[in-house]
């Protein structure tokens, strides 16, 4: 499956691409449909499979040696012949084609097969690890890769079948989060491990199958990348999209972190489709046990599906009957203010009539005034003029007044309202305070926690430090008896030399006398050089003696030596304790710094209290507002974009809605944050045009 599985003509030469391994089959090395019988008999005992795979098994293994043999004789025959051999080659390139794409065909429906049943007896679930499931992948890679186009560039040659699997994510928009998750993986460092990831993504999408239809369809894209005679264009490629269907109904969880996708050896192992069975009825038995779970497992999926349906019917129930609670409260606390206004606008209205009755009172008065008046005093015109003329004042001034009791009536009631907002959000503000305020005390108990730790580290290094020096004092006692005794050994060393030295003059002066008596001392010469053995002898031993004292005194060096470093490593412990001793200086400074921190948010506490105005614009800004939960939002709010694993969710600090990480990039300072907080766009514009007005 060398020239065959790679889709090239047989006298055409390609480099392999980086990170995959190939080898080129002799047909004399490959086995034939006898021995592949023989050696599948013996595994039939062992192993219950059914007989069609048997057969297609012999199949595609006859099928793959007649077309390694076709290729090589292609190959024998093209270095013969030039102009005529030419029709002859393109024939057997085409023979070649088809001979590949049937034992492709015959191999994926072998595999697929193979990966139903291994999932029917072990469960729908699979890992990467599963054989049957890598085969299948290979056997895919190598469908994607017949008759794939390769491309010449200034590095070099170039052959992926990941840059067809890229235009997925222009003709269908649902395979955008495939394309970029694979794209942002840093393990994979080649095209060929993308796009086995790719192939990953989509078996665990279920989309496989689909996803491939659309490339199928969309041919003039792709005879960019395939050759005419490939698999991907030819009938072959629709028929290898309907085997694929039936992996939907497998669940795959496949793992890309820590998966060599770029290093795979993109090899066939047969051994896993040449089994068979003992008899036809165990075969049929298997199938309709395979049936009878594919039913079981349809009917269990159904109930689940239906399960999950009644839960979400569920909760939308509780949600609405807590929708409902709510709203008659509030319906119920609306009554409750409109019963009080009615009360409130009674009242008014029995004020007003009693104003009416009192002014009607007066009128009446004046008019009986004016009634006498105008009989007694119709002489004095001119004094009942200004009598009606003050009535008239009093008239307007009473009105007035009423007037100015219904204005000041609006307001005390507006007063009122206002009051019990304030007194509201006050009470909301003092809560929000005191959690801080124990927040901030377990903030310092934890800090004084780790204080005590390094009090208590600090107390065991000056007690190890102590211990140290006192072996450092010991130390250096035994190193001054050692240079004391050092010296001793040294002054004997210099008495006997002199001895030594003494001894050679006095030898020196007896052979000078010897030689001017030696006619008439022999006798005393002999007892001279008796004399002189006996020196000699005393000199040996006392050269001894220097040899025994240089070797204590090298011994009393190596020791000097050990104490030196023994004392530099006391030296480096000093250092450590300093070292310590800085830490510890730095904490209590970082210690004091939270203190003060702590009691500056103390005084900063008992100020906010007095500060009405931000809680307002605060209470104003927040105001039906509410934080959305996570599950609710699947799609951003201003782009509409779906969320995913490279698109996360983000909460705006300021309306509660979830975008996106471009659609909230933004941060500002907001009154219930003490630091610059993340809003989306439209709350950023709208806060800076806000703070903007209230500047001018």
């Amino acid at each position: 499956m060398a020239d065959g599985e790679d889709g090239c003509p047989a006298g055409r030469e390609r480099g392999p691409e980086p990170g995959e391994e190939f080898e080129i089959v002799d047909r004399s090395q490959l086995p034939g449909p006898g021995e592949l019988r023989s050696a599948a008999r013996p595994r039939a005992a062992a192993d219950g499979w059914s007989a069609p795979i048997l057969t297609l098994a012999r199949r595609a293994t006859g099928t793959l040696s007649a077309s390694c043999g076709s290729a090589l004789r292609a190959a024998a025959g093209l270095g013969g012949a030039d102009g005529g051999a030419d029709g002859v080659a393109r024939a057997a390139s085409k023979c070649q084609m088809m001979e590949e794409r049937a034992n492709l065909v015959h191999m994926m429906k072998l595999s697929i097969k193979v990966l139903l049943q291994s999932a029917l007896s072990l469960g729908r679930s699979l890992d990467a690890d599963h054989a049957p499931l890598q085969q299948f992948f290979v056997v895919m890679e190598h469908c994607l890769k017949h008759g794939l186009k390769v491309k010449k560039s200034f590095i070099g040659q170039n052959k992926s079948f990941f840059g067809p699997l890229e235009l997925v994510e222009k003709l269908c928009p649902e395979a955008t989060d495939i394309a970029t998750s694979v794209r942002n993986l840093p393990e994979l460092k080649t095209a060929a491990g993308r796009g086995r990831a790719w192939l990953y993504l989509a078996l665990m999408q279920k989309k496989l199958a689909d996803y491939l239809k659309v490339l199928i369809d969309s041919k003039h894209l792709l005879s960019e990348f395939y050759e005419p005679d490939a698999l991907m264009m030819e009938e072959e490629g629709m028929v290898i999209v309907g085997l694929l269907v039936g992996l939907n109904v497998l669940d795959a969880n496949l793992c890309l972190k820590g998966e060599d996708l770029d290093s795979q050896v993109g090899v066939i192992d047969f051994s896993l489709y040449l089994k068979d069975v003992q008899d036809l009825d165990g075969g049929k038995e298997h199938e309709r046990i395979t049936d009878v779970l594919d039913q079981k497992n349809y009917v269990e999926e159904l109930n689940r599906h239906l399960s999950c349906t009644v839960g979400d019917l569920q909760t939308k129930i509780d949600g609405l009957e807590k929708t409902n609670s709510k709203l008659q409260e509030e319906l119920s606390a609306a009554t409750d203010r409109i019963c009080s206004l009615q009360e409130e606008q009674q009242q008014l209205r029995e004020q007003n009539e009693l104003i009416r009755q009192r002014s009607e009172k007066s009128v009446e008065i004046t008019k009986q005034d004016t009634k006498v008046e105008l009989e007694t005093y119709k002489q004095t015109r001119q004094g009942l003029d200004e009598m009606y003329s003050d009535v008239w004042k009093q008239l307007k001034e009473e009105r007035r007044v009423r007037a100015e009791l219904e204005k000041e009536l609006e307001l005390q009631v507006g007063m009122k309202t206002e009051m019990e907002i304030a007194m509201k959000l006050l009470e909301k503000d003092t809560h929000e305070k005191q959690d801080t305020l124990v927040a901030l005390r377990q903030q310092l108990e934890e800090v004084k926690a780790i204080n005590l730790q390094m009090f208590h580290k600090v107390q065991n290094a000056e007690s190890s430090l102590q211990q140290k020096s006192e072996a450092i004092t010991s130390f250096e006692e035994k190193t001054n008896q050692v240079m004391s005794s050092m010296k001793q050994m040294e002054e004997r060393l210099q008495l006997a030399e002199r001895a030594r030295q003494r001894a050679e003059e006095r030898s020196r002066t007896l052979q000078q006398e010897l030689g001017a008596r030696s006619g008439a001392l022999q006798q005393q010469l002999c007892r001279l050089q008796e004399q002189c053995s006996s020196l000699e002898k005393e000199l040996k031993s006392e050269k001894e003696q220097r040899q025994a004292l240089q070797q204590e005194l090298q011994h009393e060096k190596d020791t000097s030596s050990l104490l030196r470093a023994e004392l530099q490593q006391v030296e480096g412990l000093e250092k450590e304790l300093r070292e310590l001793q800085d830490e510890k200086a730095e904490l209590q400074k970082v210690c004091d710094e939270q203190e003060q921190a702590l009691q500056e948010m103390g005084l900063h506490l008992s100020q906010s209290k007095l500060k009405m105005e931000d809680i307002k614009e605060v209470n104003k800004a927040l105001k039906g507002h509410t934080w959305l939960k996570d599950d609710e939002a699947t799609h951003c709010k201003q782009c509409e974009k779906e969320f995913s694993i490279s698109r996360r969710k983000h909460h705006c600090r300021n309306c509660g809605h979830i975008f996106c990480n471009t659609c909230s990039s933004n941060e500002l300072a907001l009154p219930s944050y003490p630091r610059p907080v993340r809003v989306c766009d439209g709350c950023h514009t709208l806060l800076l045009q806000r703070c903007s007005s209230t500047g001018s």
